[in-house]
């Protein structure tokens, strides 16, 4: 099971996420794909099987993967303070893949009727959804 969490600037988020999926699928290979070397550091620092940085990375490793996780600027061009290119958007919004995506003021996004919740918690959050899914009958 190939499951991608991608991160940007200091990788807070991804090594959240990181934790949090290898605690409830330690048997899963998580690609820790940062769009900067300090994010991917910090999700391989966090248990990460596998890392890489920039574009590319984020392009091809999305393709496959069972499961992506990281924050909604993910799907957004030049989020993240410009990190996210439209390709890496283009790429996550499209791969066959479930995004468990966190809500982040910083990416420039509000989605409404979503809490206020910490970052934390949104990263529990997140890999529970990713866990109720893989676990239903029909798969993703």
């Amino acid at each position: 099971m190939k499951i991608v969490v991608i991160d940007g600037q200091g990788g807070r988020l991804g090594c959240l996420l990181v934790e949090e999926v290898k605690k409830r699928l330690p048997q899963a290979q998580i690609y820790g794909v940062g769009t900067n070397t300090v994010a991917t550091a910090a999700m391989l620092k966090a248990g990460a099987d596998f890392g890489a940085t920039g574009e590319n990375p984020v392009v091809r490793n999305v393709m496959d993967a069972d499961g992506v996780l990281g924050p909604i600027g993910v799907v957004v061009a030049n989020a993240i303070l410009g990190e996210v290119t439209p390709a890496m958007a283009e790429a996550v919004g499209s791969c066959r893949a479930r995004k468990f995506l966190v809500p982040m003021n910083s990416c420039g996004v509000l989605v409404a009727g979503v809490a206020e919740l910490s970052m934390t918690a949104y990263a529990a959050r997140a890999a529970e959804l990713l866990v109720a899914e893989l676990n239903q009958p029909d798969g993703f």
